[in-house]
Parts: structure tokens; C-alpha cells; sequence
């Protein structure tokens, strides 16, 4: 990547960010290191729109008359359709590569084929059908609650990506989005954009998500998104040990990792 003259203006930080992390029609019109450290600390801001496609869809099914668990299956579709499966897909080809257990060398090859093994497969499966599973639960509670997930969702994911993205974080090879970004956000960047998602994941749950108490609900949030996040290191230093770095699909298998974690637990609730 080179580096362009001259700092970034927030709105370079942020196409970066949606034309990157979306598929909505965004320009990217810088493509430095100082461009990508802006536009990772605003990944989170990609996820919420995000989230909050997949909360209007689903809240739009339960107004219709459809049931909760067809609200569920179109809220896990939007997002996938809003980034046309590439996070997903980077799901399945992490999956592949760990689950070869192959040198890194011979299994970042494996990764960049255009086939799915059954590892990832198998992957894909459980993690959508988690995914419609902890919706169902939710959106049978009520729309708040489903949309609340829905958009905590999308909003964890991408910030363990701004996460991943910290420095000390190595590239798994010199090309592609993880070369591109890795090392970029300073750590205590990193920090405060985990601290204040989390902040504002609590403020939304505690106001929004309808459960009996809001103090439980913020703390219910706060923990879900702190567990989404914690997943997503976990993942992260997994393929750090495995592949020494970060490629485009660790992060799709991150931001997939933390987002249905973070469901998970909201369901657990």
C-alpha cells in the first residue's frame, strides 16, 4: 500500500470503511495506510448500517404477519447480501484452513482457492443456522429485542475487525485487505473504539431492547458484546498461531466469529 501525501479527511476514512466492508456504492478514493487506519476505526459504523438494515427487514416481516423465525432468516440474509457473502465466505476458507492442519504456507494456498472444503462446509452450516436460531429467539420476544440483536450484531463483528487491525498485528501475506490494514490502528485507538461500542451496545439495550429491567439489559448488552468481542481474539490469535497474520478472510471469519457470538449470548438471556 502506499502512503499519500497529506491526512485523511473523515469522509476518505469512512468510504474507505463502506466500500470496503460493503457493497453499497461507495468510492474508495484513498488507498494509504493513514486512509485505512480511519477507515478501520470506523468499520464499526459499516457494521451498524449494517445491523440496522437486517432489524428493518426482520421488524418489517413481524409488521406483515410473518412469524419470528421467517423475520430471523431475512435479518441473517441482509447482512450477508450487504457484503455479497464475502465475510461469510471468509468464514468458510478460514475454517478450511485451520481445519487442514497443513504449514501456514500450504494452508493460506488452500484459503485462496476458489472451492469450499467441508470443513468449511460444515462451518457455514452451523454458523447460519446458529445465527436464524438465536434471531428466532429473539424476534419471538419482541421486535425490540430483534433488532437490538440484529444491530449489536453487525456492530460487534466490525469492530473486532478495527481490533484486529491493531498494531502488533502482522499480515499473513504482503497483498490483499489484511496487508492493506494490519498494524494501522494504533492500540489505544483499538481500545477506545472497543470501549465506546461497547458503551453505546449497553445504552441501546438498556433503552431499546424491552427486556424487564433496563439495567439488566444494558449489562445483558454490554456483556454480549464484550463475549462477541472476546471471541473474536480468541479467533484472532488462533490464526495469528497458525498463519503468522491476518489475510481478507480472517477477518471475514472475525467479524462472523464476533457478531454471532455476541447473538449467542443475547439469546442465552
Amino acid at each position: 500500500m502506499s502512503d499519500t501525501p497529506g491526512r485523511p479527511i473523515p469522509l476518505d476514512a469512512l468510504r474507505f470503511a463502506f466500500g470496503t466492508l460493503t457493497v453499497l456504492p461507495v468510492r474508495v478514493t484513498r488507498w494509504d495506510r493513514e486512509t485505512a487506519r480511519g477507515g478501520m476505526l470506523c468499520a464499526p459504523l459499516a457494521g451498524l448500517t449494517a445491523g440496522l438494515a437486517a432489524a428493518a427487514l426482520g421488524g418489517a416481516v413481524l409488521l406483515l404477519g410473518g412469524g419470528p423465525l421467517l423475520a430471523a432468516v431475512g435479518a441473517a440474509a441482509v447482512p450477508a447480501a450487504l457484503t455479497r457473502g464475502l465475510h461469510l465466505d471468509g468464514l468458510a476458507d478460514t475454517a478450511d484452513g485451520l481445519g487442514s492442519a497443513r504449514p501456514a504456507e500450504d494452508a493460506l494456498r488452500i484459503m485462496k482457492q476458489s472451492d469450499i472444503g467441508p470443513f468449511g462446509v460444515i462451518t457455514l452450516v452451523f454458523a447460519l443456522l446458529a445465527q436464524v436460531a438465536a434471531l428466532y429467539e429473539l424476534f419471538g420476544l419482541g421486535w425490540a429485542q430483534g433488532a437490538v440483536a440484529a444491530a449489536v450484531s453487525g456492530t460487534v463483528g466490525r469492530c473486532a475487525l478495527t481490533l484486529a487491525s491493531r498494531a502488533g498485528v502482522p499480515a499473513a501475506r504482503p497483498e490483499g485487505l489484511g496487508a492493506a490494514v494490519a498494524g494501522t490502528v494504533p492500540v489505544r485507538a483499538a481500545l477506545w473504539c472497543t470501549a465506546l461500542v461497547t458503551v453505546l451496545c449497553a445504552a441501546a439495550g438498556g433503552a431499546l431492547g424491552g427486556w424487564d429491567s433496563g439495567g439488566w439489559g444494558a449489562l445483558h448488552t454490554a456483556l454480549a458484546a464484550l463475549s462477541g468481542l472476546g471471541t473474536g481474539e480468541l479467533v484472532l490469535r488462533h490464526c495469528r498461531r497458525r498463519f503468522g497474520g491476518v489475510t481478507g478472510d480472517v477477518f471475514g471469519a472475525l467479524a462472523e466469529s464476533a457478531g454471532l457470538a455476541a447473538l449467542v449470548v443475547l439469546a442465552l438471556g
